[in-house]
């Protein structure tokens, strides 16, 4: 889901490349060092955001209308891990910088069906305490109209209504704070001096192990899913016994049970489904949901065969108990070191439970 293409002066990505390699101490005083003003190149205007379906948070916002506030344009969708784990800094930057003239506006435009649902969408925004302006992209118009590709993706506009600079994925935060405190600076706004943010990541904001990390985000929907190793083949829309192989190689998986896998999404058609995934990283994290509104699924998690203990996620106890109430994307593992290959397995003991996608950190 990421892609960088950094388009800053020499000088200004070499500072940046030494400050990723450095300690918190070290890039608070390179921070300090470097120029208050460095070349950022006009990149395009702000597109419209009247593609939005509704807003959170806020009057509806217009392009017009925000010009002479610096504005943080960020695209996401809220079952998305990558721009979770972006999350406790965008929500820094809007708290730090709010007063000197930054407007950061998130667009939620869904990968998912039930992501369209905008009260899932509040109810999340809520959940997570994103209190910033909320446009609901439903259709991908504001999308389309800057030609995204990613979640997340950061556009960062000055007060003249031009789009900067951009960050696409997770990482490089001191790089953006300081594009912001540039842009804040140009217009007149910001202040000298004020250092760059720190936020204390829990949960599902944690930043990803990446030195553990051997599996990528796998789906559950027979559209785009990968490595699935039941005997006889995924069956399109079609009600079937799955069995799961005794072993399965890394980053394949399995169903058990009686499912029907959907383009988007494998529904539980009889309690006592399961779904095994060989995996190898410090978190798992699982979309899924209950079919209709309102119901609820229990599910138990196991690893290795043995209820998770310490390793469990936050959405599960220490017995790997949980219960599937909104969908959502839920942690079910996080692991402490050693990172090893593991065998994760969830089996839900109530019919009604729809999968999407795997994620891991």
């Amino acid at each position: 889901m990421t892609a960088n293409r950094v388009l800053l002066a020499a000088m200004f990505v070499g500072a940046i490349a030494a400050a990723i390699g450095a300690s918190a101490e070290d890039k608070r005083m390179l921070h300090q060092m470097m120029p208050r003003a460095v070349p950022l190149p006009v990149e395009g205007e702000l597109p419209s955001l009247g593609g939005a379906r509704g807003w959170l948070n806020s009057q509806p916002l217009t392009a017009a209308g925000l010009r002479g506030k610096v504005v943080l344009v960020d695209f996401w969708t809220y079952t998305c891990i990558n721009w979770r784990r972006t999350l406790p800094y965008v929500r820094a930057w809007s708290e730090k910088y709010r007063d000197q003239g930054l407007v950061v506006v998130g667009v939620h435009s869904p990968e998912f069906e039930f992501e369209k649902d905008v009260d899932n969408v509040r109810r999340e925004a809520r959940n997570m305490q994103v209190a910033y302006p909320i446009a609901i992209d439903s259709d991908h118009a504001i999308w389309r109209a800057f030609d995204n590709e990613y979640w997340p993706a950061l556009y960062f506009v000055d007060a003249q209504g031009r789009i900067r600079h951009h960050q696409f994925g997770e990482g490089d935060y001191e790089q953006s704070e300081m594009v912001i405190q540039q842009l804040l600076a140009e217009a007149g706004t910001g202040r000298t001096g004020q250092g760059l943010v720190s936020v204390d990541a829990q949960g599902a904001e944690a930043a990803a192990d990446l030195d553990s990390l051997r599996s990528a985000e796998n789906y559950v929907g027979h559209a785009r899913t990968e490595n699935f190793a039941s005997p006889g083949g995924a069956r399109l829309n079609e009600p079937r016994l799955y069995a799961a192989p005794a072993r399965l190689s890394l980053n394949h998986w399995a169903l058990s049970g009686d499912w029907t896998m959907g383009m988007q999404a494998t529904a539980l058609n009889k309690a006592g489904g399961r779904i095994v995934y060989r995996f190898h990283a410090r978190d798992l994290h699982l979309v899924m949901g209950p079919a209709t509104r309102g119901t609820s699924v229990r599910f138990r998690v196991l690893i290795d065969g043995r209820p998770p203990g310490a390793a469990h996620g936050v959405d599960v106890d220490d017995q790997g108990k949980g219960t599937v109430t909104e969908p959502r994307m839920y942690q079910l593992i996080r692991q402490r070191e050693p990172i090893a290959d593991r065998q994760f397995e969830i089996e839900f003991l109530d019919a009604g439970a729809e999968a999407y996608a795997l994620t891991f950190g």
